[in-house]
Formats: C-alpha cells, structure tokens, sequence
C-alpha cells in the first residue's frame, strides 16, 4: 500500500479561516464592533473590505453617523494589519498611532469600507521592521464607497505593531532597571 501524500494547504482555506478568527475576536472584544454589527466580508492579503448596516450605525438625520464611518475605517485598517501579522505568524499588538478622517458625502444605506496599504507602503518593509526591531509602522488606506462609486469618506491612518515578546523583554528590564535603583546599584 502507498501511504497518501499529504495534502498541501489550501491558501484562499487559509485565510478565510484567519478572516473569520479575526471577526470573531472583534467582535468578541470590541464591545462597539459588535454593536455596529461589523462584519469582515473578504481578505485577500492586499486589501479587506468591512461592511455594516445603516440601522446599528444611523445617526438622527437618518444618515450614517459619522463617529461608525470613522470607526469602521479604523477597524478595517486595524484588521487587515491584525490578518498579516498573524498570516505571518508573529504575536503582536496593533495600535492606531494617529488618523485624519474625511468625510465628502453622507451615506444613506448600508455601507462597506475598503482598506489597504497606503501609497509607498509595504509589507515587506514592515516586517523587516518587525523583525529587526520588534516593533514597525505601518500607514493605511480606506474609503466608504456610494452605491454611485462615489467615496463618502477616507481616512489614512498609521499603525504600530509591538511583538509581544520585545514587549516582555522591555518591561523585564525596566524592573530589573527598578530593582537595581532601589538597591543602590549604580550603572
């Protein structure tokens, strides 16, 4: 009997998979993302696009608020650098280090957001980064787009990711900074 080869992963599998992962975590942990009832329609390693529904996110001229515009945005930028670095297999926290939001038309349906690297970004550079530092910086990209193809809004926005172990290590030696001040120990 030959023994069965193994079967080689299947990557649009794959990532599905880490999309999937990655909404249950937002909406798990983001208490406003589940009540904005965010969803992360697709990923496909360059851009993502986050959908949510006119009612969960109208504000009282019966448009959507603009406070969900920018929260959508930020969290499909914030995710789509959340699903890189876990295809990656690195252990991170994504922090947003600063935006600027603009919003050119009010929405009046449903919406979805687009996010993907912003101009002259790259993965690669970032986890270069990453890797050498245990931190990087990342800018991105997204609009919310009219049934028309018009955009409503864009928001640019910069990212940084810290490894959780650069992280340990640096409050380890803090403490042991700490603890070697309290004894008098001098550097």
């Amino acid at each position: 009997m030959i023994p069965a080869r193994p079967v080689p992963p299947d990557p649009v599998a794959e990532r599905d998979a880490l999309r999937a992962n990655v909404e249950r975590q937002l909406l798990a942990d983001i208490p406003l993302a589940r009540a904005m009832q965010l969803r992360i329609d697709s990923w496909n390693g360059d851009s993502l696009h986050m959908s949510a529904p006119l009612a969960a996110n109208v504000n009282y001229k019966g448009c959507a608020f603009g406070g969900s515009l920018v929260s959508v945005m930020t969290l499909a930028c914030w995710s789509l650098l959340r699903l890189a670095v876990e295809q990656a297999g690195e252990d991170c926290d994504i922090y947003v280090q600063d935006s600027t939001v603009r919003y050119l038309a009010p929405v009046w349906n449903d919406f979805s957001a687009e996010a993907r690297l912003a101009d002259g970004q790259s993965w690669l550079a970032f986890f270069k980064a990453l890797q050498a530092r245990g931190k990087s910086r990342l800018s991105a990209h997204c609009e919310i787009l009219l049934a028309d193809g018009s955009i409503a809004s864009t928001l640019e926005a910069r990212f940084v990711a810290l490894r959780r172990d650069a992280i340990a290590a640096g409050a380890d030696a803090a403490q042991s900074a700490i603890a070697g001040q309290s004894r008098g120990v001098a550097r």
